[in-house]
């Protein structure tokens, strides 16, 4: 009754989103950071690309 008088969805109300399991990114992304503790985002993300292009 609470979710008509706002005007939400029940269905909405208790949604839950399905998320993608990040853990082998995160390992990935762990290793290069250890190895090269230098580097900034940009380059972390392009070495990361180019390792699953190769795959």
């Amino acid at each position: 009754m609470s979710c008509s008088i706002v005007g939400l969805s029940r269905y909405a109300y208790y949604y839950q989103p399905k998320l993608p399991d990040d853990s082998v990114i995160m390992s990935v992304l762990s290793a290069i950071t250890d190895k090269h503790l230098r580097w900034g985002f940009p380059k972390c993300f392009n070495r990361i690309r180019k390792l699953g292009s190769h795959q």
